[in-house]
C-alpha cells in the first residue's frame, strides 16, 4: 500500500506518518480516511447552503410580514420579489397567490409543493452524513474483528513458539481500526446534529411566515380591498409531516 501512495506523499496530499497509518490499519482505515473526506465536504457544503439560505433572510422576513399586516400589501411583495432565498421566496410567492386568488384551497396545494421543494433541498446533505456517522464504527469494529482474527492464526501457525509481541502487536493494530471508526463518527455525529437542527429551526421559520401571511388581516386581491377570514391551516401541514426530530 505504501508504492501506491507514495505519489500522495509526494504531492503533498498524504503525510508519511498517514500513510504508515494506512499501512497498519489496511482496507478498512483506507475506507474511514475516504469516509472522513466525503464528511468534511458534506459539512462544508451543508453550512455554505444554511448560511446563505439564512443570511439577512429572517429581517427581511418580519419586515415584509409587519407591512402586509398594516395593509402595504404591495410593498409587502416587492420587498421579497427579488430574494432567492427559501423562506422569502416561498413567504413573496405566499403574497402573490393570496392578492391574486385569495385564500383558496388551491392556493395553499400550490404553496405546498414549493414548500416540498424547498424542505427537499433544505434536507440534502444530511441523510449521507447520518450513513457515515452510523457505519464508520461498524467498520472499525469490523477491522478489528479481523485483526484479531489474523493475530490468532498467527499464534496457531507458531505452535509451541508463541512470541507475546506478535499477539499484542496483532492486537494494537486491530484496535487501531476502532479507534479510526470512532474518530471520525463523533464529531460527524455532533456535526450532523447541529445542522439537523439548524435546518429544522429554517423550516419553522417557514411555517411560521406562512401561516402569519395566511391569518393576516388582508385575505383578498391586487386593488388591495380588504377580506378577513377564518384563519387558514398552514399549506405546509397538507404535504409535510415532521417525524420526530430531536428539539
Amino acid at each position: 500500500m505504501s508504492e501506491w501512495l507514495s505519489p500522495l506523499v509526494e504531492m503533498g496530499v498524504l503525510t508519511p506518518g498517514l500513510v504508515e497509518l494506512l499501512g497498519i490499519g489496511g482496507p478498512v482505515v483506507a475506507i474511514l480516511l475516504v469516509f472522513s473526506m466525503v464528511a468534511v465536504t458534506l459539512i462544508v457544503g451543508k453550512s455554505l447552503q444554511l448560511f446563505l439560505a439564512t443570511w439577512q433572510s429572517k429581517t427581511k422576513v418580519s419586515d415584509s410580514l409587519s407591512l402586509w399586516r398594516d395593509g402595504q400589501v404591495r410593498d409587502a411583495h416587492s420587498l421579497l420579489m427579488t430574494c432567492q432565498q427559501p423562506v422569502p421566496a416561498l413567504v413573496a410567492s405566499a403574497m402573490a397567490s393570496v392578492m391574486r386568488h385569495g385564500d383558496a384551497p388551491l392556493v395553499r396545494e400550490e404553496l405546498a409543493r414549493q414548500a416540498s421543494r424547498h424542505l427537499a433541498s433544505l434536507k440534502s446533505y444530511l441523510k449521507p452524513l447520518e450513513v457515515i456517522a452510523t457505519l464508520s464504527p461498524l467498520l472499525g469494529l469490523l477491522g478489528t474483528v479481523m485483526g484479531m482474527i489474523l493475530a490468532f492464526q498467527q499464534m496457531e501457525a507458531a505452535g509451541n513458539q508463541v512470541d507475546p509481541s506478535v499477539l499484542s502487536g496483532g492486537i494494537w493494530q486491530a484496535l487501531l481500526t476502532t479507534a479510526a471508526g470512532l474518530i471520525v463518527a463523533i464529531p460527524v455525529v455532533m456535526l450532523h446534529s447541529y445542522l439537523e437542527r439548524k435546518t429544522d429551526r429554517l423550516v419553522d421559520e417557514m411555517e411560521d411566515a406562512l401561516t402569519a401571511v395566511f391569518t393576516g388581516p388582508l385575505v383578498g386581491n391586487t386593488s388591495g380591498a380588504v377580506n378577513v377570514s377564518e384563519p387558514a391551516a398552514n399549506p405546509l401541514n397538507a404535504r409535510y409531516e415532521r417525524r420526530g426530530h430531536a428539539a
